[in-house]
Formats: structure tokens, sequence, C-alpha cells
């Protein structure tokens, strides 16, 4: 029983990657379908995220109330109603319309799972199921290419994965009593958590430590994400289709080393396994910012931020527990989850607007601060708690 709810959780975060990359690698056309500018992609994202921000704070509530499994069946099921509204969308409003639960779904099942596999399962998992959040993310573009190559059109790409979300909504269903099964008998489950308000979640000794360094650590990944190609074709002269193979690097950084930290975290824990990973992070962007010709000190970097990034979020998601306690967990995780998310949103266009207004080789100098502020915090946060963790 124990294995397989395990297995439904990892097929939980696929689902959860899985619409994850899907927009940008379909808004090329899209947008000339919809015949709407190329920077209205972000006012999808945004209103995406806002809808993550939304159900992310009032997780705690919905997980006290019905429960990790229910929470994320109907979650899953939302973000594929949303999926399938995309497909059938000819305008643009209607896009941003269905954008609303795509954001809500997503919020929801991310900080309801997080806590549950924070709460009943060992680090190694954490990563281990994050890794697998990357397998979801990487899949879904090679759908949507495949749809475009054959001239099925985007709109049949979101139905295909839309159709897979379905698919592991009925299987998330039918699990039910599985979630059941793991918290029975347990103290400090989910059914014995405490409801609390965002203004009481905030006065627990050490929660705006945590959130700051969240937020920068989503600022570092996100802005890496989306910047590194622009900054080597602008600032370092790398060719377009050049920098584009050397940015993926800090995807794929990511997504192997969640499934290598895997292997060592239950000996490392998750307070060492954090210094590590800023330490690697932030070699990493003083390594892409060396004066340098060639594309060696470049791809290092990029590997080394995304080795670095790799084990940082699973890790302060599974220490929450044992940091704030578990009757406080779910609460943390959600406003934890929200914090992330407002630096997703906020922090990647600030470095664009800093890029344009300034300089684009400001790059590695504006990672670097959110790494030295993740560590600072961090940190702070350790002397809060007192324990080793």
């Amino acid at each position: 029983m124990y294995s397989l709810l395990l297995v439904v959780i990892y097929l939980a975060f696929i689902s959860l990657g899985l619409p994850d990359s899907l927009l940008g690698s379909a808004w090329p056309v899209m947008q000339g379908e919809l015949e709407v500018p190329i920077s209205f992609a972000g006012i999808v994202t945004m209103i995406i995220a806002g809808g993550t921000v939304i159900s992310s704070l009032f997780s705690d509530e919905l997980t006290r109330r019905f429960g990790a499994g229910r929470v994320t069946a109907v979650s899953v099921l939302m973000t594929a109603a949303a999926l399938m509204g995309f497909s059938r969308s000819h305008s643009f409003v209607l896009l941003c319309a269905w954008a609303v639960p795509y954001g809500l779904g997503a919020g929801a099942v991310d900080a309801a799972l997080n806590n549950y596999v924070a709460l009943h399962y060992a680090s190694r998992h954490m990563s281990w199921l994050h890794c697998f959040w990357g397998v979801g993310a990487t899949i879904s573009p090679y759908i949507m290419g495949f749809c475009l190559s054959r001239g099925y059109g985007w709109a049949s790409g979101y139905r295909t994965v839309g159709f897979l979300q379905i698919a592991l909504a009925a299987i998330l269903f039918i699990s039910l009593p599985l979630w059941g099964w793991k918290n029975s008998g347990k103290k400090g489950a989910e059914g014995e958590a405490r409801s609390m308000g965002v203004r009481q979640t905030l006065k627990i000794k050490g929660v705006p430590f945590i959130l700051i360094t969240f937020f920068s650590y989503c600022a570092l990944e996100q802005t890496a994400m989306l910047w590194s190609s622009s900054y080597l074709v602008q600032f370092r002269g790398f060719s377009a289709d050049r920098a584009a193979r050397l940015a993926s690097l800090c995807f794929f950084g990511i997504t192997f080393g969640r499934f290598l930290s895997g292997f060592v975290a239950d000996q490392l824990g998750d307070r060492r396994l954090i210094r590590i990973g800023i330490a690697t992070a932030g070699a990493g962007c003083l390594l892409v910012a060396l004066p340098v010709t060639g594309a060696g000190a470049a791809l290092a970097g990029l590997l080394l931020i995304g080795f670095g990034c790799a084990p940082i979020y699973p890790s302060i998601i599974h220490a929450t527990p044992f940091n704030f306690g578990k009757e406080n967990s779910q609460a943390v995780i959600g406003i934890q989850m929200a914090s992330a998310y407002m630096g997703n949103i906020f922090m990647p266009p600030l470095f664009g607007l800093i890029a344009s207004r300034i300089h684009m080789g400001l790059f590695p100098v504006y990672l670097f601060f959110f790494a030295v502020l993740m560590f600072l915090m961090s940190e702070k946060l350790n002397k809060v708690v007192g324990r080793a963790v």
C-alpha cells in the first residue's frame, strides 16, 4: 500500500509539470492565430500565477477540510478542464478566462502534495518527486512539437495533454482510499493540522525568513531560465541556436540534479543540502560572469546554477514540518508556495527592465544577489530554529 501510494504521488508530480511548459512551446504559433502581440503571453502567465498564489494561500483550509488526496484529484481535474478549454479557445479573452482554473488547480495541488510528502515520506522522495515534475515539464513540449510538426495544430497539443491529465485525475480519484490508509493511526497527520490564517502563520517564529528564502530561490531559478539565452546572445555574442542549447543546461541541471540528490538526501539532511545548493548556485553565477571567451565558463556556470538549485526547493519543503511543527506545516507550506510564486511573477520581469534600462551584463550579478540573500535568510532561520536537520 505504501509503495502503491508513492507511485500515485509520482504520477501526480508528473501531472503537475505537464502543463507548465506548454504555453512557451506553443505561443509562437498561437500568437499568430489569435492575432495578438507576442508579449501577450505574459498576461496569460500572470493570470495563471495569480491563481496559484490565491489557491496556495487557501490550501491550508482546503486540505484540512477535504484531505490531500481529494484536493489533489480535484485540482488535477481542474487543470485538465482548463487545458481542454485552452484547446477550444479561438480568442485571447477565452484563453485568459481558462487561465483562471488552470492557476487555481496548479497552486492547490502543489501545496497539498508538497505538504503530504513532507509529512509522510523521506527526504529522498521529495527530491525524486520534484525530479518527476521536470519529467512532466520536459514531455509536454515534445507532445506540442509533434502535433505542430504533423500539422495537427497547437489546439491538438493542448487536447492531448488535457486527455493525459484526465487519465491522471481518474487514477487519483480511484486511489483516494490509499491516502486515508496512509494517515490512519498517525499523530500529527494532516487531519490534526491547525486551521490558521495568513496573519497567524506569519507570526510563527522564523516564517518570514523562510518566505524570503523561498522568494529568493524562485527569483534566481526563474530569472536564470528566462534570461540565460538572451544574456549569452546580447552580452557574450553567442549565436541564437548555440545560446539556446547552453541555456537548456540550467533546466537539465535542475532535473538531473534532483535525481542525483535523492541518493544522498537522507544522509546529508535538508539543511546541508540547502547550504550545498546555494554555494553551488553562487559559484555558477560567478563562472557565468567571468569575462572569458569561449563557451566553457558559461556552460559550466549554467550547469552549476542548475545543479545548485536542484536540492534547494525540495529540501525547504521537506524541512517545513520539522522547522515549524507538523500541525502548522500545511499553513506554512501554503504561504511558502505563494511567496515562491511571487518571486516567479515579479523578479524575472524586473531583470528584463534592468537589462533594457541599464545593462544585460548585470545578469549574473542579479542572480548572485539572490543567492546571497537566500543564504543569509536560511542561516537566520537555522539560528531561530536552533536544531540540526
